[in-house]
């Protein structure tokens, strides 16, 4: 992995860490991995569009077409897996840095509510509410960084909201944020209770644990943690028996609140977040109006975040679906005569979800195969200005291998995702 012409050799944050500076791209420090990276996507992009305008052929493939698509497919194969293998480095090297970031996030917090309280209380006087409210963030604040620590790799106090694909679950980061308001909204009422001396006054804070008084928000809190684990299961299930195609991001992005695994906007999970943001902050505003109960979140608006979480998860069992093929035909360029299915002809295998969402990358599209009888054929990569013109979604353009034994046979498509499509019956001639 390691590229070593800007700093041969090769050291870390000792005596020469000022080699780790400016183009540095050694790997062993944050900058290097960061700059490695993008030196790699450069590089790749650079290749592909000399390919896509027909130059950097070698003489000794340029006279046959199927010679010069295969080794321009295998050059940009082994560029992408570079490129993948340096964005995985750099996701792991950001990973492993993000718990600090989260610490000093979650201390900032502290502090601000430290500045909002001192604000509030000029004129009103300091009360034992507002100590309780205190103590209560620094305890959560200490917990949070404490596990921050303990998961450093994993993202820090992110760790529990980042999904098996490596991108920050919706689901599990509304639960999250639900349970981290009610931890410190029942904290600020222990610390009320443990300061409080007349008896009138704890039976008061007593009182506003009652379910009465939390109804709305305690209903809110076991839905969203119940969609958090219905969820898990049921994007688990739908990707064993392959009605779900999931490819692994190099590192978990805070657009994946708001987006599906390709970048594009999802309405599910837009509306779920913005709803329970919404209701959070009412909820919090609550609790700083009459921090002697829990949040009295009103019916109406717990039925909303109810609504909102149904549509998420009948979100979730809508996306997805197997790839299938719809036809398969003999590829025909300007000129060709009509004529079967032959050895060593091009087909195009038509169908739709042969790319999964996030598996847009030239490294995901390089491991797509299609098994034409018996012999598994890797999809080419062909390049065009700014992507490429195969693999696509709805199209593949593959040969047919000369191993293949004139008859009938059957053609299947298997997706950088591992997910096979259904069987498609040619018939091949001699």
């Amino acid at each position: 992995m390691a590229v070593q012409e800007a700093n041969p050799t090769g050291t870390g944050y000792g005596a020469d860490a000022g080699a780790h500076e400016g183009g540095c791209a050694c790997g062993d420090c944050p900058h290097g991995v960061r700059e490695g990276h993008r030196r790699a996507v450069a590089a790749f992009l650079l290749k592909r569009e000399e390919f896509a305008a027909g130059q950097g052929l070698p003489a000794a493939v340029a006279h046959s077409a199927s010679a010069s698509r295969q080794w321009v497919s295998e050059e940009l194969a082994q560029a992408a897996e570079l490129v993948a293998e340096r964005g995985r480095a750099e996701g792991a090297a950001w990973l492993a840095r993000l718990w600090r970031r989260t610490a000093v996030v979650v201390w900032a917090a502290v502090v601000l509510l430290l500045l909002g309280q001192a604000l509030t209380a000029i004129g009103s006087g300091w009360s034992a509410a507002r100590t309780a409210g205190l103590l209560a963030a620094l305890v959560v604040a200490g917990a949070l960084t404490a596990a921050s620590w303990f998961h450093r790799a994993r993202g820090g106090v992110l760790a529990p909201v980042i999904g098996e694909d490596n991108r920050l679950s919706t689901s599990r980061a509304v639960a999250a944020s639900w349970v981290l308001l009610l931890a410190y909204a029942v904290l600020v009422l222990v610390g009320q209770l443990a300061v409080a001396s007349e008896h009138r006054e704890r039976d008061a804070l007593i009182a506003g644990l009652e379910l009465a008084r939390g109804a709305g928000v305690v209903t809110v809190l076991a839905v969203v943690c119940g969609i958090a684990v219905v969820v898990r299961r049921v994007v688990g299930l739908r990707v064993q028996g392959q009605r779900l195609q999931k490819v692994r991001a190099d590192r978990p992005r805070a657009a994946d609140l708001l987006t599906d695994d390709a970048g594009r906007g999802c309405f599910a999970d837009i509306q779920y977040v913005v709803i329970s943001a919404v209701a959070l902050v009412f909820a919090a505003v609550r609790l700083a109006r009459r921090p002697d109960q829990l949040p009295d979140l009103p019916w109406g608006l717990a039925v909303v975040v109810l609504v909102s979480a149904a549509t998420y998860l009948a979100g979730k069992y809508a996306e997805g679906g197997r790839p299938v093929i719809l036809s398969v035909v003999r590829a025909r360029e300007a000129g060709d005569l009509d004529a079967p299915i032959r050895t060593g002809d091009d087909i195009e295998i038509r169908g739709t979800g042969f790319v999964p969402t996030g598996a847009q990358g030239a490294d995901r599209l390089a491991r797509m195969v299609v098994r034409v009888g018996t012999v598994h054929v890797h999809v080419p990569l062909v390049p065009v200005r700014g992507g490429f013109d195969n693999p696509t979604d709805a199209l593949l353009t593959v040969p047919v291998p000369v191993e293949v034994e004139p008859g009938r046979v059957e053609v299947q498509v298997v997706t950088a995702a591992g997910v096979e499509t259904n069987r498609y019956t040619i018939d091949v001639t001699d």
